[in-house]
């Protein structure tokens, strides 16, 4: 369940340091420290939520210790560690557990020439001399160390442990200040991890393979070593400042605006208000719109850019109704074929900002619906957007979003029950809907009633039938209830019916990101994730090996309850498409890939693919308000637009063909944007061919 801090911590997490846990570190066995130990603090939209520890021994040794908090959640990692003449790791444990409870027991090991490892993902041994090895869960100390391993090596550059290849590059210099002092450092961004730069901050020295690490930043997240934190504002401009300019050279290269008209030749076509397909025809673009749609192979009145649609299907672009987003997942969305992304919270700035490059044509990516994103205050709270401690503060929140042109809200765990239907109110004669998690304490049907128009994720709405007065939701709670006990649900019981008549009445809405807690209740460590297994072998070899745990404590006693319960979950979806509630296809985890194994995942639930289809394009556009220029393929639409490979109304896995997006007219080629972010093409692009107006045109 990804939140506003998860994609914050995207710098850390695209670093290769997936980190989590919650154990105690043991007692030292090494030498005495040869110095004090270095903290990062970490900071969450301007809250203290836990700090790096760093500690190097005379030996050798260096012992580390992660943690923060954050949404009920959050890492308890340590890490023993040594390194080789070249700064490489030579012996490496990790331990702990995972965000959401499952244990970390990791190793790696280099003797006589061979590397060794073992970790819940898999094991493996290798005789590569000179190779970085890349844990699956850690520190951001091990990121910092692989910086200074690069700099170290021959062009900077190093074969990754068990597979893949790093490199290092300078970006710029600057200078912080503690308010006493001021130093230099430097921003390196590191390509190999993931599928966009991983940036690090380091202290400038005269040697830079021996520096030490500032810190890492991004938006509403920094862990900056203690004592200049003070300096995360302005270090997050200058990087993405520079992350900026990349952006912008790849949107000059990769998109691609015809002139005049475009013609989508002899294609079949998805009508999404009727969920029928029609064809084949001939469908004309002219200025950013959907023109006109004629038989095929038409007559062509004026010179125009040509596109065979033969044997391939075009469709409203798709929405993902559910993400958290960032610049380099927007780039990644249009490669999948999504053409809106409603954002359910962000850092407000973040988004701000992105929307206008995106909207400007300096930075890739899809329409942007924003929702705001409003939280009590707790323990327990989740960062971004706005946080309040009364109906007061909320009702100035909705203000705020109102007079930006937010249309929806999204209110989140520690908001109080008794808050709801005023908050609600408020917001509905302004013209706002209102959607969300379940606050704590309440159940779905009680936040139905008090005025919620819409439900986030599944496990919210399957809490409504387990939870008892004191289950606190803003812990684990909200995963190992759903996952231990969903398989007892009387799917005909008279509440089940009772539940979703109210859903049907209300006209709430739900938004189920099934794909959220497939892998999280049926995969066991080492296994491939079910969700993403049928695209692993496209995607960099740190990502497919990173998809091989799960943060969710899958054991010998629990899988045969999760599976079961996970199997409810799917049938519950069913039972509430079959009764006319309306299903929104969101995703909240990784762009693209996610949305297309929704949409698999609701045809396997039973829902026939052209509905599914239907939920993916229409219902999107009904519910983030923005049908009447987008969501079908009409005339005087918008023209967003996929051409996909094959048939989706036949075979939904079809979807992941993408061979063709268009945005306003704009065409962007997924084969170019995966190519640039690592990933293997799935299919080619087509032919656009320049093509003369009739002879007898006048």
């Amino acid at each position: 369940m990804k939140t506003t801090i998860s994609k914050s911590l995207s710098a850390a997490v695209s670093l290769g340091l997936v980190c989590f846990g919650n154990t105690s570190i043991a007692a030292s066995k090494s030498s005495a420290p040869v110095a004090a130990p270095v903290v990062h603090v970490i900071t969450i939209q301007g809250r203290v939520a836990g700090k790096q520890t760093v500690t190097k021994f005379a030996d050798g040794k260096i012992k580390t210790e992660f943690s923060y908090r954050e949404n009920g959640r959050g890492p308890d990692i340590f890490e023993d560690i040594t390194l080789d003449a070249n700064g490489q790791l030579a012996s490496f444990t990790a331990t702990g557990k995972s965000t959401f409870g499952a244990p970390i027991d990791e190793t790696f090991s280099r003797k006589d020439g061979k590397a060794a490892w073992r970790s819940k993902a898999d094991a493996g041994e290798s005789a590569a001399a000179t190779s970085m090895y890349v844990p699956v869960e850690s520190s951001l100390e091990t990121g910092a160390i692989t910086a200074r391993a690069l700099l170290k090596a021959k062009d900077n550059k190093l074969e990754a442990l068990p597979s893949g290849q790093l490199s290092i590059s300078k970006i710029l210099d600057s200078t912080v200040t503690n308010g006493k002092v001021k130093k230099p450092a430097t921003l390196y961004a590191i390509a190999g991890f993931g599928l966009e730069p991983s940036y690090v901050w380091m202290w400038k020295t005269a040697t830079p393979s021996t520096a030490g690490m500032l810190g890492v930043v991004s938006p509403g997240f920094s862990a900056l070593e203690s004592g200049w934190e003070g300096n995360a504002e302005a270090l997050l401009k200058t990087q993405l400042d520079a992350d900026g300019i990349t952006l912008k050279k790849m949107a000059a290269k990769f998109v691609k605006k015809p002139e005049g008209v475009t013609v989508f030749r002899n294609v079949r076509w998805f009508d999404a208000e009727a969920a029928q397909m029609r064809g084949p025809s001939d469908v004309f673009v002219n200025r950013g719109k959907i023109a006109a749609v004629y038989p095929p192979n038409s007559i062509i009145r004026q010179d125009a850019t040509v596109i065979d649609g033969a044997g391939r299907t075009l469709l409203p672009g798709l929405f993902d109704m559910h993400g958290h987003t960032s610049p380099w997942d927007s780039v990644l969305q249009i490669a999948g074929g999504v053409t809106t992304l409603r954002d359910m919270g962000n850092v407000n700035e973040a988004l701000a900002d992105l929307t206008a490059k995106i909207d400007a044509g300096a930075s890739i990516g899809p329409h942007i619906v924003p929702t705001g994103f409003i939280e009590g205050d707790s323990q327990y709270k989740a960062s971004g957007g706005i946080t309040v401690k009364s109906v007061d503060d909320a009702k100035r929140a909705i203000d705020f979003y109102s007079q930006q042109g937010f249309r929806q809200i999204k209110l989140y765990n520690s908001m109080r029950p008794d808050w709801i239907a005023p908050i609600t109110a408020y917001a509905k004669e302004r013209g706002i809907r209102v959607s969300g998690h379940i606050p704590a304490f309440m159940r779905a049907e009680e936040a139905v009633r008090a005025g919620f128009d819409e439900i986030q994720h599944i496990n919210q709405v399957i809490l409504n039938f387990l939870v008892k007065d004191d289950d606190d939701t803003r812990t684990l709670l909200r995963f190992y209830l759903v996952g231990d006990n969903a398989n007892q649900i009387d799917l005909e019981s008279q509440r089940v019916k009772d539940f979703i008549k109210l859903l049907v009445e209300r006209k709430t809405a739900v938004d189920p990101t099934m794909t959220a807690f497939e892998a999280m209740f049926l995969q066991r460590q080492g296994a491939a994730n079910p969700s993403f297994k049928m695209v692993a072998n496209n995607v960099p070899p740190t990502i497919r090996r990173a998809w091989l745990t799960n943060s969710m404590d899958v054991t010998d006693k629990n899988e045969a309850a999760f599976k079961k319960s996970y199997q409810k979950l799917m049938d519950f979806v069913k039972l509430m498409h079959d009764a006319g509630v309306p299903l929104l296809a969101g995703t909240d985890d990784i762009a693209g890939f996610t949305l297309h194994r929704e949409l698999e995942l609701y045809v396997m639930a039973g829902i026939p693919p052209v509905e599914v289809l239907k939920i993916a394009t229409w219902n999107g556009a009904k519910y983030s308000q923005v049908l009447e220029r987008t969501g079908s393929i009409a005339v005087g639409k918008d023209a967003d637009l996929i051409l996909v490979e094959g048939d989706p109304s036949k075979n939904i896995s079809d979807i992941r063909k993408v061979s063709l997006v268009m945005k306003s007219g704009a065409i962007h080629f997924p084969t170019e944007l995966y190519s640039t972010l690592g990933v293997k093409p799935f299919v080619a692009a087509p032919t656009l061919t320049q093509v003369k107006a009739a002879a007898d045109a006048k």
